[in-house]
């Protein structure tokens, strides 16, 4: 930010002090974030925005008419979305790309312990060499570009990966040697070494990775899902580990989740679990606190705020 634009906002902001709700119970990181941001820690009747940090939907109280902001802690935000339509006038933040960093961390452990052959030589009981693959020089498709994707980017580059990215627009993502919209997502499944899913949650996104994607991937390819397991349809992917028709999946979310003790993805040996641990809670509470602080900042200003969500596209 340029000398007179930070001067403009500390202006705006000291015309304009919002009062902001932090709950549920005390909150004391994320109420810091809020007075550095230049807001006023207020009860809720008389509020002008509401940070939130409990996941439920039906844990929000009512909202007084004052209320024209509420920041959720979550990027993943499908269980709000009939509260949110439900309250028109007021504008919802997610945590989208809060957590991008951590997640993409995790995203790249599982790709490289699946490639590398990790999770075979952590369950063996003996001296048994197998055969595994390198990342190096593959080609990788991150389907939903978003932060998370973008993140990954930069931590694959030292492996000198080809990447391919699937956006919903279809814009250029910087460091990925193509992209593609949507639309053309067929395209990538067998143009892949290895697929990561990164995408949000909607109705269009449900079970994305099915039988026929899981058929076309290369038989040497890893799967690895940091974004919600109904993105893919369990039972198919059970069935490609089976015929080894794909080397692998490494999930960090599942569907059902939590996954039963009984379910056969914890037993497979081409199969890598975690449960749903990719941004781990110590990191997520200063992570949350800087955007809070940011878009108290950006209300107190006036200025757009950062992750609004569209009820509409779903996230």
């Amino acid at each position: 930010m340029t000398d007179s634009a930070g001067r403009a906002r500390e202006l705006r902001r000291a015309q304009t002090q919002p009062a902001i709700h932090v709950g549920p119970g005390e909150q004391p990181q994320l109420a810091a974030a809020v007075e550095r941001g230049g807001g006023a820690l207020s009860a809720l009747p008389g509020a002008d925005g509401v940070v939130w940090a409990d996941l439920r939907p039906d844990s929000l109280p009512e909202l007084p008419a004052s209320v024209r902001w509420v920041q959720l802690s979550i990027a993943g935000i499908e269980r709000w979305l009939a509260r949110i339509e439900a309250t028109p006038a007021v504008t919802f933040t997610s945590a989208a790309g809060v957590y991008a960093q951590p997640v993409a961390e995790h995203a790249l452990a599982l790709l490289l312990a699946g490639v590398r052959g990790l999770a075979t030589s952590a369950r063996a009981r003996g001296w048994q060499p197998t055969e595994t693959g390198v990342l190096t020089g593959s080609t990788v498709a991150i389907v939903g570009a978003g932060g998370i994707g973008r993140a990954l980017i930069e931590l694959l580059r030292p492996h000198r990966v080809e990447i391919v990215a699937v956006t919903r627009s279809g814009y250029d993502v910087a460091g990925a040697a193509r992209t593609l919209p949507a639309a053309r997502i067929g395209e990538v499944w067998s143009a892949a070494d290895h697929v990561v899913i990164a995408a949000p949650a909607t109705e269009a996104t449900r079970r994305m990775v099915g039988a026929c994607e899981l058929r076309a991937m290369r038989s040497h390819a890893w799967l690895v899902n940091v974004a919600r397991g109904t993105l893919v349809d369990t039972d198919a992917l059970v069935a490609a580990l089976r015929e080894r028709s794909i080397a692998g999946a490494a999930l960090d979310v599942t569907d059902p989740e939590p996954l039963p003790d009984e379910h056969p993805l914890w037993t497979l040996p081409n199969a890598i679990v975690t449960p749903h641990v990719a941004s781990p809670p110590a990191a997520e509470a200063a992570l949350l606190a800087q955007r809070v602080r940011e878009n108290v900042e950006r209300l107190a200003a006036g200025e757009p705020l950062l992750a609004p969500i569209d009820a509409e596209r779903g996230y």
